[in-house]
């Protein structure tokens, strides 16, 4: 299973999210993130990854949890996924050739063009909370099933 990220920059009461252009998830907003590279740990992808997607470094990080995402019809998709957030931000959002950023106020997300499993856990975690949670998918992108997994 691919190890991945997510990163969710929150700065004045608004978070950073970014239209993928390309590639898996095109077409939904989503937090700046990707794939860890063999002994990379998740803080140092996460960093990495929201500065190749939406040029900002990212100072500390906090680690809200980890989701594990299924795809059954993919296997090849499935990933466990580490979640952060920060306010250690530093530069001003530019788009990318992977991602178009735009903040957001922490009660408007843009729900009905994420993934569908952002509405049971972002809002949560964007307040301050944590998450260890799977998500089943079917092959067209919709939750199947999921569950709260006790942490580990």
């Amino acid at each position: 299973m691919k190890r991945t990220t997510l990163c969710y920059p929150i700065m004045n009461g608004k978070v950073l999210l970014a239209m993928k252009k390309r590639g898996f998830g095109t077409g939904k907003w989503n937090g700046p993130g990707g794939k860890r590279c063999e002994g990379e740990s998740a803080e140092d992808a996460s960093r990495r990854e929201t500065r190749e997607e939406v040029n900002i470094s990212v100072g500390a990080i906090e680690h809200r949890g980890v989701i594990f995402f299924r795809f059954p019809d993919h296997p090849d998709w499935d990933n466990a996924c580490d979640i952060f957030v920060t306010s250690d931000i530093r530069g001003v959002p530019e788009e990318s050739d992977e991602m178009r950023p735009a903040w957001f106020a922490l009660d408007e997300l843009p729900l009905e063009d994420m993934w569908p499993d952002d509405a049971v856990w972002l809002p949560g975690v964007l307040r301050g909370g944590t998450v260890h949670a799977e998500f089943v998918f079917d092959a067209d992108g919709n939750i199947l099933r999921w569950e709260y997994l006790p942490k580990k």
